[in-house]
């Protein structure tokens, strides 16, 4: 105690306080979710995760040979994704089509899933040959197709800065 009143009377409150409120401000910036990209072993995006935040995957079908649309978000719990919408042009494997999946409608020349209810932790794509796979995020594309060989893994994740820094 004499220790502690000895270092309480050589450096005022308020000292200490902001030390403590420099400590807590770093803390908090390390831990804020980001919404991080990564494809062999490098980040290719990193932005702040925000709840609501809109992304978009689009590609090339493999089998159908027509392009998708699909319209994600950053759940509200900053720690996954909502997929919310699906556009595209052709019936096939891997396409839904069930009525439970979500409100369908047609248009133009455009199959079109609104309010599907489906949610991802973490999200992992292969650029493909042929499938022109391109990430939309903030505003910004990404044409992961040119820059990586096909099969080559793309994660999509939410981690604390920190992590994402580190690139774990």
């Amino acid at each position: 105690m004499i220790l502690s009143g000895g270092l309480m009377r050589r450096y005022p409150i308020c000292l200490w306080l902001t030390v403590l409120g420099s400590i807590i401000a770093v803390l908090s910036v390390f831990l804020t979710p980001c919404f991080v990209v990564r494809a062999q072993g490098e980040r290719v995006a990193m932005v702040e995760a925000r709840a609501g935040l809109p992304f978009s995957i689009h590609f090339i079908h493999s089998v159908q040979k027509t392009p998708v649309l699909e319209n994600l978000e950053i759940n509200d719990e900053k720690d996954g994704f909502n997929l919310l919408s699906t556009k595209y042009q052709s019936f096939g494997v891997g396409l839904p089509f069930l009525a439970e999946e979500g409100d369908f409608r047609e248009e133009g020349d455009y199959y079109i899933f609104d309010h599907m209810d489906r949610h991802f932790r973490t999200l992992s794509l292969r650029t493909g040959v042929g499938t022109k796979l391109t990430l939309t995020v903030n505003g910004r594309e990404y044409r992961l197709y040119e820059r990586y060989a096909p099969g080559t893994r793309i994660d999509l994740s939410i981690v604390p800065f920190y992590r994402a820094l580190l690139g774990c």
